[in-house]
């Protein structure tokens, strides 16, 4: 899977007063990215619950270019980044007409649901995260 493309239409509760979109949405806009990916490479976090794993956000990083603004239509790119036995970094880039906006990644760590501690997912599940 080389990356996966999802659009979004920037509604007004995503901006500021003057319009612009707040600099906390682009880690919302990974996260739709990061689910689009998810469900490209045919595996959910649904399933992943459904295995008694979690996959939370243990670090993330953006960089900030140019705002985007209340009604523009966005490209939210995302890629699997890196996958070891115990975490996935995926990469995501928000553009507007081809000029990104802002870029980075957020890490994640497999957990058990039930204990918190970091696991190793079944192979079969590991088959579906190849980079």
């Amino acid at each position: 899977m080389d990356e996966v493309l999802t659009t979004y239409r920037v509604p007004y509760a995503d901006t500021d007063q003057m319009g612009y979109v707040y600099y906390a949405n682009y880690l919302v806009y990974f996260e739709r990215g990061r689910n689009e990916l998810m469900r490209a490479m045919e595996f959910t976090y649904k399933e992943l619950e459904k295995l008694g794993i979690g996959l939370p956000v243990t670090e993330c990083h953006v960089t900030y270019h140019t705002p985007a603004k209340y009604d523009d239509v966005l490209t939210i790119r995302a890629r699997l980044a890196e996958f070891k036995g115990l975490h996935l970094v995926v990469a995501c880039q928000v553009e507007r007409d081809g000029v990104v906006l802002a870029e980075g990644y957020t890490k994640h760590a497999f957990i058990d649901m039930k204990s918190g501690r970091p696991v190793r997912i079944p192979s079969d599940v590991r088959n579906k995260f190849v980079c």
